[in-house]
């Protein structure tokens, strides 16, 4: 009878790891196919587009006041001025 017990814990503790360790890597599986989800995602999004035209004439405009204000010197204008351009 000791030998049918011993059996019966020792087959009852390996069943219970056995099914941690598939649960374990079902949840692996989940996280991994999550993840290749996102991947997917960020491949078929569109690039950003650029500034509108509008939306730089405004900058362009903030700056001139900027500078006409004295807070820009001429040369920080222009180089704000052409990555603005750039933009376009």
């Amino acid at each position: 009878m000791p030998f049918l017990l011993r059996a019966a814990i020792v087959g009852g503790a390996a069943y219970h790891v056995g099914k941690r360790v598939q649960g374990g890597r079902d949840q692996d599986a989940a996280q991994q196919q999550q993840i290749n989800d996102l991947q997917a995602q960020q491949q078929q999004a569109p690039a950003p587009a650029g500034p509108s035209e509008e939306d730089s004439m405004a900058q362009l405009s903030q700056l001139k006041n900027l500078l006409d204000q004295g807070v820009l010197t001429q040369a920080e204008f222009d180089a704000q001025k052409q990555k603005i351009l750039q933009g376009m």
